[in-house]
């Protein structure tokens, strides 16, 4: 069995879906790894380099490939190899061939990966249609939910809480603000260094002591956002797994992320950043819902307006808490801590 998430990290459902395998009898496991996060793989595990020779050597030898995005190795795949595509999330935003614009060719290379797929999971109903519109998949789909979110319905989330918070030093009764922006596509292959739209200063000074900001830049952006060191800022890009940094947050900010879906399955409040809204959906790159309409949470535009908000986070959540479970019943209804044993149920490795 060969696993890969985010190019090479070890997380997302790839990992979920491994750790309930991991010491099974009579199965062998190797995760491609970027060199830049072979430290978050537990020693016992064994990898080989995403961009060396191994890669392609180990996904031809395969029976299994599990991946949560775009395997972007050169390989043949071979008969009798099954390939799941967990994908990384319910898609507000568009994707792949769905998306306003694409640089030439990339859409095209991406596309020799997906007809390597024998089956797409899907979080949820609602997701399904996007998805098989933005990859044009006639292929199976597995309504089974998002196997990285089973830990979030689970008691081992209040654990998973107390030991990051305990591994970041944060004190158990602070206020913790995760910030998980996206990507926007014409920014990517910019040379200069990139912002982000919040404004940490700002925040941490607006709400005060008791308060700790959780900074997440998107897998594809991370090593290029500036953050200055700021008491209360921690910048966690390079941490693991998002799935534990959800447990030990108390809410979620974001812009047009698929982290808000996931957030949700936690009941805690979701705010959304989103100074670029009109530009994004109109020619960056397009929307599947109007976010305004479906958010579970405010949209803002600015910090100012961010910190006003967060400032009383009990009436926020009685504010919001009708259209927060609405959310929840149109987008994660399968995410209730099982989403992996449906998937290796369908795989015949359940049990």
């Amino acid at each position: 069995m060969v696993w890969n998430s985010f190019h090479g990290r070890f997380s997302d459902s790839p990992r979920a879906l491994w750790e309930r395998l991991a010491g099974r009898d009579g199965l062998e496991h190797v995760w491609l790894a970027h060199e830049a996060h072979l430290g978050s793989f537990p020693r016992a595990v064994r990898t080989v380099d995403i961009e060396g020779p191994g890669a392609r050597q180990a996904l031809e030898s395969a029976d299994l490939l599990v991946a949560n995005t775009h395997t972007e190795v050169e390989w043949d795949k071979q008969p009798g190899t099954t390939y799941v595509q967990t994908w990384h999330g319910t898609p507000l935003k568009r994707v792949h061939r769905d998306v306003r614009w694409a640089p030439d060719g990339v859409l095209d290379r991406l596309d020799r990966d997906v007809d390597r797929w024998d089956l797409l999971l899907s979080q949820s109903a609602w997701s399904t249609p996007r998805l098989r519109s933005a990859f044009r998949w006639d292929g199976e789909v597995l309504e089974s939910g998002y196997p990285r979110n089973d830990l979030l319905s689970r008691p081992e989330s209040k654990t998973v809480r107390a030991d990051v918070r305990r591994g970041l030093g944060i004190a158990d009764d602070a206020v913790v603000v995760l910030y998980t922006p996206t990507w926007r596509d014409d920014e990517k292959d910019q040379g200069s260094e990139l912002t982000y739209p919040l404004d940490p200063a700002e925040l941490v000074r607006g709400l005060g002591p008791g308060h700790v900001l959780l900074v997440r830049a998107h897998y594809l952006l991370t090593g290029r956002l500036r953050l200055d060191a700021l008491p209360g800022v921690h910048d966690v890009s390079l941490y693991p797994d998002l799935r534990d940094l959800y447990c030990a947050a108390d809410v979620l900010v974001t812009d047009y992320s698929s982290a808000m879906f996931d957030f949700a399955v936690t009941g805690r409040p979701v705010l959304h950043l989103a100074p670029d809204l009109a530009r994004f959906g109109d020619t960056v790159r397009g929307f599947y819902a109007d976010l305004e309409e479906v958010a579970p949470g405010p949209v803002v535009s600015t910090t100012g307006e961010l910190v006003d908000v967060l400032t009383d986070l009990a009436t926020l959540e009685q504010d919001w808490a009708l259209r927060s479970a609405a959310f929840r019943e149109t987008f994660t209804p399968l995410d209730d801590g099982d989403a992996g044993e449906r998937v290796l149920a369908r795989l015949g490795l359940s049990g």
